[in-house]
């Protein structure tokens, strides 16, 4: 990594000392490993690394700072890109697609600038929790091919706050 590249991490306000990109929680809850969600293209890291959160709550947050890239027209899932690259896909649920957008609104839009934080998305719990086969939220790292380390946390955590994983590119 050149100089430049460490600057940029480094006024960003989402690195940690040796250069690792931290990756906060975008939704409340417990984490819970990856391979628990009962979806197989999650589970088995098809679509690649990461965590899943049992939520609780009502918002869904930017895990960092970046740009939203896709937002589901069911307002379920969404992508975003940090400035250094990191790509992550968080995705509300198992089986949300199919409520067509009931249960969720969204609060962001494609090609958003957003601050780590900054609502993208609102769920109804407990509507939810009714019509889906699972809760469990993944939060995955797209682009696996660029990391280099990832470092899972475990734990209850709170959006916005709490970091769920670092990753160096």
């Amino acid at each position: 990594m050149g100089f430049l590249s460490r600057i940029r991490r480094l006024m960003s306000g989402q690195t940690d000392l040796v250069g690792g990109i931290d990756v906060y929680a975008p939704v409340s809850g417990e984490i819970v490993p990856i391979e628990k969600v009962p979806d197989v293209v999650f589970a088995e890291k098809i679509v690649g690394d990461g965590l899943a959160i049992n939520p609780k709550g009502k918002q869904i947050v930017a895990p960092i700072d970046g740009t939203i890239g896709k937002i589901f027209e069911t307002n379920h899932a969404f992508s975003i890109e940090s400035p250094q690259g990191l790509e992550l896909f968080v995705h509300f649920g198992v089986g949300t697609v199919e409520l067509r957008g009931n249960g969720f609104k969204r609060l962001a839009e494609e090609g958003q600038e957003v601050k780590m934080g900054e609502p993208i998305l609102e769920f109804d719990l407990a509507y939810l929790k009714d019509q889906v086969e699972s809760l469990l939220t993944p939060v995955v790292l797209a682009n696996m091919e660029d990391i280099q380390s990832l470092d899972k946390r475990q734990g209850s955590i709170e959006a916005g706050k709490d970091v769920i994983f670092t990753v160096v590119l």
